[in-house]
């Protein structure tokens, strides 16, 4: 008997879905789960929730089970269940796949196949086009709605409740707390005094809680107060939540004066502005977080082991240096492998993959196995697509002959509850049938779509850090690093057939190298194409060991 295990994740979102299609994906996940010997531990929901953000309970309740060994296998009924963004799909499915549990699509039926995997990254892609282009027309509306200055949605701000047309009125027991916060404010006050007398005061904000330093930034830096309709303005959600400190491009931020009904002075609103202004904090540099390109596929040549990235700090003015360094090496000092600047390989890695993978002769290659796999996999979805209608037609029969036997008189009590169950499951199949019908039109793209998508990587160079790690990552299989070389194996053979690989040969020989007396008293020599600065006070070479740095 298989004693393999699996979880479910289901979710329903509000655009063009009905609740019941969360029933209707367990359905499928657990026929699925039946027809492949799978045993479902644990059913993960979440309602109302878009895949365009990671903030998601279920979800993430899934994602930290993962890692205590409940399950094998997580399975969706289709990808967009699970992530419409490309770089969120590839961070979660690689938590996943650390934690030695494989995503399964009950109506996507990839494998580990080189195709499988680039039809996976199109389709990822195309579903985010879908999700940015829903945003866009959902965004017309509320558009038109704000030339109006009109509420377009949520919480109105505190002190303004929303009219019968939309339009905001002043509420002027809410109204009071904000010129109380404001007033303070402007008179010199801090956050600590305006919180303490809003405790006093028993004021509370619009959700009935108690004010805090973030919610008295939002409301002193609200330009609705002094009469503006503002909208468009935060420039991203980050975990769900809106990111109140970057803003978007004032061309792109609709501002109607006026368009308010006003609650605080102008000269009180300047005054407010400037002191917060001259308290206001540029972000420290440490905050930032460097994104490793290469982490979980490159490894140490010498000794087998993987590569981890490291961050160092040197020199008399503090200068940030990054590298992979063996973690063998780093763990019990058992390999003498080097370590290896991060920009240095990125660059080699991604200059390679572009030009071995993005020729135009590769992407017609690529672009032609593709469609052939998707083409081969569609056929499976039409399968499940007559296996639907067969099972429809069966229940509709079903439920005509019991209407006809009431119709003739010959009602009874049980007759109810078998039509409803029936009706139930009719909804069920009518809602997997159209999900498959849709899928079937979207899982197989046209040759030119495909190519389209892989032309989108040759300029991979010029995009976000979290965009190139997506794109090492579905077509880096590994990076071996070597004394004097790098290898880089990719998931297809650059000339047909299985995976293959291309070996860069790092420039100097073994025998080139610095050599660096530093105050330390340290002499240390590593290859010179690896060494990127150094300076006679203090020695930067981190890049040799661990404990020389």
């Amino acid at each position: 008997m298989n004693n393999t295990t699996a979880a479910i994740y289901a979710r329903f979102s509000s655009n063009n879905q009905r609740e019941e299609s969360l029933d209707a994906q367990i359905r499928a996940a657990k026929e699925f789960a039946k027809d492949n010997d799978l045993k479902i531990t644990k059913i993960y929901t979440d309602k109302a929730q878009s895949a365009t953000t990671s903030d998601r309970p279920g979800f993430l309740e899934m994602i930290k089970d993962s890692q205590d060994d409940l399950f094998d296998k997580v399975i969706v009924h289709k990808l967009d269940r699970f992530a419409r963004n490309r770089y969120d799909s590839a961070v979660f499915k690689r938590k996943l796949r650390e934690n030695e549990v494989e995503l399964i699509s009950v109506l996507e039926n990839f494998d580990d196949s080189p195709e499988s995997i680039i039809l996976e990254s199109v389709l990822e892609g195309m579903n985010e086009y879908y999700s940015a282009n829903l945003a866009r027309e959902v965004s017309k509306g509320m558009k038109e709605n704000a030339m109006q200055c009109k509420h377009n949605g949520g919480l109105a701000p505190l002190g303004f409740d929303v009219a019968d047309d939309k339009t905001y009125k002043i509420n002027e027991e809410d109204a009071a707390k904000v010129r109380l916060i404001f007033r303070m404010y402007a008179a010199g006050n801090g956050y600590g005094p305006i919180l303490k007398k809003l405790k006093e005061k028993n004021y509370k904000t619009q959700t009935g809680r108690n004010f805090s330093k973030p919610s008295l930034h939002d409301i002193l830096r609200n330009e609705k107060y002094r009469g503006v309709y503002v909208f468009n303005r935060s420039a991203s959600k980050k975990a769900g939540k809106r990111n109140h400190h970057k803003s978007k491009p004032e061309e792109e931020i609709i501002r109607i004066e006026g368009g308010m009904p006003r609650i605080v002075s102008d000269k009180t609103w300047r005054r407010v502005q400037r002191r917060m202004d001259e308290n206001k904090k540029g972000p420290g540099a440490h905050s930032a977080k460097e994104i490793y390109l290469l982490s979980g596929l490159i490894e140490c040549g010498k000794c087998g082991g993987s590569m981890v990235g490291n961050r160092r700090i040197a020199g008399r003015d503090r200068t940030v240096y990054m590298s992979y360094e063996c973690s063998t090496r780093k763990r019990t000092k058992e390999c003498d492998m080097k370590s290896i600047t991060k920009e240095h390989v990125e660059e080699i890695v991604l200059d390679d993959m572009v030009e071995a993978m993005f020729s135009a002769a590769k992407i017609d290659q690529l672009a032609k196995d593709v469609y052939n796999f998707a083409k081969q996999e569609n056929e499976e979805i039409n399968a499940d697509i007559k296996r639907f209608e067969k099972q429809l037609k069966n229940i509709n029969s079903k439920i005509d002959n019991l209407t006809e036997a009431v119709a003739a008189g010959l009602f009874q009590p049980s007759m109810k509850e078998k039509l409803n169950k029936l009706e139930s499951e009719k909804s069920d199949l009518g809602l997997m049938l159209n999900e498959a019908k849709l899928q079937a039109e979207k899982n197989l793209p046209t040759k030119s779509e495909i190519k389209a998508e892989l032309k989108g990587y040759r300029n991979i160079k010029n995009e976000s850090l979290k965009a190139q790690r997506k794109a090492i990552k579905t077509f880096v299989k590994s990076v071996i690093i070597y004394e004097n070389n790098i290898k880089v194996n990719y998931i297809v053979d650059l000339t047909g057939g299985g995976g293959g690989s291309r070996t860069h040969v790092l420039n100097g020989s073994p025998s080139s190298f610095y050599e660096c007396s530093s105050a330390f008293g340290l002499t240390v020599s590593t290859p010179l194409n690896w060494i990127t600065y150094c300076q006679p006070v203090k020695c930067p070479f981190f890049l040799q060991t661990s404990e020389e740095g």
